[in-house]
């Protein structure tokens, strides 16, 4: 044993809020094995029904740069708003890296 905690199973989760909003909530270690996966729930008609988008990120243990840039491009091709809230330090370095920043509104 090396006393590193294990990576927590990512999950990404949509729930909808009153037609307008949406709230997309990512938990555990989001590296790029779950790209594909990440990419497609963004692609999620609910998504794009919605006026504001909201991304939960309290239980995020790690985003890699890769997923980062699926955000982006998710949110930069919506035409409401987006928000970020509860990433960690470390991630949100990743999401700022990848210019997450300029597109949504980050609250940490």
């Amino acid at each position: 044993m090396t006393g590193e905690p294990h990576p927590v199973q990512p999950t990404v989760k949509i729930t909808v809020v009153g037609g307008h909003q949406a709230e997309m909530t990512l938990s555990g270690d989001v590296s790029a094995l779950l790209l594909r996966d990440l990419e497609a729930r963004l692609a999620d008609a609910r998504l794009q029904q919605v006026e504001h988008w909201v991304l939960n990120m309290d239980t995020v243990t790690r985003i890699e740069l890769a997923c980062a840039y699926a955000l982006l491009r998710a949110v930069t091709g919506h035409p409401g708003t987006a928000a970020v809230r509860g990433a960690r330090r470390t991630v949100l370095r990743t999401l700022r890296h990848a210019g997450l920043d300029k597109a949504a509104a980050i609250d940490a």
